[in-house]
C-alpha cells in the first residue's frame, strides 16, 4: 500500500533538479512514491531524472513527448498515482529533510480533506517565511468558510499546490486535476474549486518547503504571452463562483481578486514583449467587460486610488474589432 504519492514535475532545470533530487532522498520511506514527470525538457533534466529514477526508492519517471506546461504535468502525475494521501513539488525547489513525514503525521491525526502549510521563499540568498493567510493552526474548518473577506488576503489568495497535503479521497472526488493546458495561474480555478467544494482542511505551521523564487526559465519571469493565461484561469474563477450556491457572497471576492491581479500586470506591463503587452491591455478590457458588472462596480469602490484609476480607464477602453478573450 502506497501511503504517499509525491508528484514532482520537471522542465529544463537540469542546474536545480539535483538539489530537489538530494531532498527527496532526505524525505524517502518505504511507502512512498515519488512521480518524475518530465514536461519535454530540452536539457539534460531528463538524464538527471533517470539516474535518479535508478537510486531513489519509490521513484516512477515518466516522461511527455510534447511540452504542456505545469497543469497538464501535474495531471500525468495525478492520474499514476497511488498514494493515499498526494501531495506535489516544482522541480526547481527543496524540503528539509523529514518534512513529509511529518506533515504526513499531522495530516492522520488531523483527519481532514487537506492541509496547508507555510513555506521559506528563496530568492538568491535571501530566505523569508511566507505563512498561509490564515490564523488558526491545526483547527479543522470548513474550507468555504476561510474563502472571504473580500479586501484581505485569504485561504484562497494562497494558491500554491505544493504547500499542503490532499487526502485521496479528492482526487477521486474529481478535485485535484487542474484545468489541462493552463501556463501561469494554474493553481487559482484548483484552490477555488478546493474551498468551494471539500468538506474540511487545516492550516499546520510546518516550514519544510523552500520555493525557489525568481529562476529565469520560470514562466513568472517570463513576459512572453503565456503569462496572459492568467485571464482563462480568472475566467473560470469568476464563471464557476458564480454557479455556486453562494455567488451573491463569493463573487465579490473572485471579482476583487482578478481585477488585483490585472492591476499587477498592467502596473509592470514593460516587463512584457510589446505585442503582449498590447494584447495584456485589450484582454483585459474584455475581461472587465465580462465580469459581473455591478459587483465590478463594487470592487473597484473598494481598491486604493491608484489601482482603480487604472482599471476604470481600462474598462472604458473600447474593444477593437478582431478581439477576443484568452
Amino acid at each position: 500500500m502506497v501511503k504517499l504519492s509525491v508528484i514532482v514535475p520537471f522542465y529544463n532545470v537540469q542546474q536545480y533538479a539535483p538539489d530537489t533530487l538530494k531532498s527527496l532522498h532526505a524525505n524517502a520511506r518505504g511507502d512512498f512514491e515519488f512521480i518524475f514527470v518530465d514536461d519535454c525538457s530540452t536539457d539534460d533534466t531528463p538524464d538527471v531524472l533517470e539516474r535518479a529514477a535508478r537510486e531513489l526508492p519509490g521513484a516512477v519517471h515518466l516522461r511527455h513527448e510534447q511540452n504542456g506546461g505545469l497543469a497538464t504535468a501535474r495531471n500525468t502525475g495525478l492520474d499514476a498515482a497511488r498514494g493515499e494521501y498526494i501531495t506535489f513539488l516544482d522541480g526547481d525547489d527543496w524540503l528539509a529533510p523529514g518534512y513529509y513525514e511529518q506533515l504526513l503525521a499531522a495530516m492522520e491525526e488531523l483527519g481532514c480533506d487537506f492541509v496547508r502549510t507555510d513555506h521559506v521563499q528563496c530568492t538568491a540568498r535571501a530566505r523569508s517565511v511566507h505563512r498561509v493567510p490564515h490564523g488558526l493552526r491545526g483547527v479543522v474548518m470548513s474550507p468555504r468558510d476561510v474563502i472571504l473577506p473580500a479586501d484581505r488576503s485569504t485561504s484562497v489568495d494562497y494558491a500554491f499546490a505544493w504547500a499542503g497535503m490532499y487526502h485521496r479521497r479528492l482526487l477521486d472526488q474529481g478535485l485535484l486535476h487542474f484545468t489541462h493546458g493552463l501556463r501561469t495561474a494554474e493553481d487559482r480555478p484548483w484552490i477555488w474549486r478546493l474551498h468551494r467544494e471539500a468538506k474540511s482542511f487545516a492550516a499546520v505551521g510546518l516550514l519544510g518547503v523552500f520555493y525557489r523564487r525568481g529562476v529565469a526559465s520560470s514562466l513568472t519571469q517570463i513576459g512572453d504571452v503565456r503569462q496572459l493565461d492568467f485571464i482563462k484561469a480568472f475566467d473560470q474563477v469568476v464563471r464557476e463562483t458564480a454557479a455556486d450556491r453562494d455567488a451573491d457572497i463569493l463573487l465579490p471576492k473572485a471579482v476583487r481578486t482578478y481585477c488585483a491581479i490585472i492591476s499587477h500586470h498592467l502596473g509592470s506591463i514593460e516587463r512584457f514583449e510589446p505585442a503582449v503587452a498590447r494584447k495584456l491591455k485589450s484582454l483585459s478590457a474584455a475581461a472587465l467587460k465580462r465580469m459581473p458588472q455591478g459587483v465590478l462596480d463594487e470592487a473597484l469602490d473598494s481598491m486604493d486610488v491608484q489601482r482603480a484609476t487604472r482599471l476604470r480607464r481600462l474598462r472604458r477602453r473600447a474593444v477593437g474589432a478582431g478581439e477576443v478573450a484568452a
